[in-house]
């Protein structure tokens, strides 16, 4: 008879397409294990990310505005989340394999520094080799978590975290190695442009950085002027070119694409660049700079001692890029600023 799990695995090799990624036939995890008898290997990489610590601190990491700005800004976790439920209604929509797609997802993110952008660049310049947080998001889920330990993640989600991120970049590169292998990790790649340029969008009118009016014509008469309309429109795109193309690959249609890209760069100039939405974020490139100095200088408890092997620079870097907003604005104030006894 069979257990839960192998039910669920039969029921993937049943409903789902012959191009989704099913849970039986993954190529494992760097460590073996025993399956489990209720959950898939898929299933049990998505527990592990929503239990991990660094998951949690996702809900106090900078999107685009500083926390502190107000109450309903993203952040990296509300930001998290949204790629999460887009990439599964594509996901669901092609059937192809929603828990694989939901943990890449849910991973995507997490070695994201505290200060957005803002962050990330200034460690860019300072760690050498450089830094990313698609790179550093596999490195917490391999190496960082539960005390260096990290989460054993299946090859599949960690191959899809890796390579979610395009910056500026193409969305669908050309070249198969800067793309995943899964049509899952291919979802949650054009599933997290298309959240973020659309949250940073509502996000931007919120803070008064745009108006309505901004947004290009040659865009809203494609994608519509209202969060949900566009965000429909996108995903409808998606899922209808990539049955058209028989799921050879994750597509969308040129015209629907072009406008998703007008949208970003609009965004990368008027909001990502815009003196106004970055004044506050210049100010945290000091704090992150004169901590990794500090912190290359007096390791002390706070920088730990793994990795076994790897270079003091790139452990401080790990530890600064785990932290939260709050808790670097802390640290900071704690080593810099003077303290008043009475």
């Amino acid at each position: 008879m069979l257990n839960i799990r192998e039910q669920i695995e039969e029921a993937e090799r049943k409903n789902l397409s012959p191009r989704a990624c099913l849970s039986a036939e993954s190529r494992g995890r760097l460590v073996p294990e025993q399956p489990h008898i209720l959950r898939t290997a898929f299933q049990r990489d998505r527990d592990r990310i929503i239990h991990c610590k660094s998951f949690r601190r996702l809900k106090h990491k900078t999107q685009v505005f500083l926390s502190p700005f107000g109450d309903h800004y993203r952040t990296r976790l509300t930001h998290t989340l949204e790629v999460s439920q887009i990439a599964r209604t594509i996901a669901r929509a092609l059937r192809l394999n929603e828990d694989l797609t939901e943990a890449i997802a849910l991973g995507h993110d997490l070695g994201h520094t505290p200060f957005g952008h803002a962050g990330e660049e200034t460690l860019n310049e300072l760690l050498p080799g450089g830094f990313c947080h698609y790179e550093q998001s596999l490195r917490v889920v391999d190496k960082l978590e539960y005390e260096g330990k990290g989460l054993n993640l299946t090859f599949e989600v960690r191959e899809g975290i890796v390579k979610h991120s395009k910056g500026r970049g193409e969305i669908f590169d050309d070249d198969p190695e800067n793309m995943p292998l899964t049509l899952e990790g291919q979802i949650v790649r054009v599933s997290d442009v298309i959240a973020y340029v659309n949250h940073d969008i509502d996000d931007a009118l919120r803070a008064g950085i745009i108006k309505e009016d901004d947004i290009p014509g040659k865009i809203t008469d494609i994608l519509g002027k209202h969060h949900a309309t566009r965000i429909d429109r996108l995903v409808m795109d998606v899922v209808e070119i990539s049955l058209k193309k028989k799921l050879e690959n994750i597509s969308m249609s040129p015209k629907i694409y072009q406008a998703l890209i007008d949208l970003r760069e609009f965004l990368y100039e008027k909001v990502y660049f815009n003196s106004a939405a970055r004044g506050e974020l210049n100010k945290t490139r000091k704090i992150v700079k004169e901590l990794y100095e500090y912190l290359l200088k007096n390791p002390g408890e706070l920088v730990k001692d793994y990795p076994k092997g790897d270079p003091l620079e790139r452990r401080v870097a790990d530890f600064i890029a785990g932290m939260t907003d709050s808790y670097a604005l802390t640290t900071y104030e704690a080593i810099f600023m003077p303290h008043i006894k009475f």
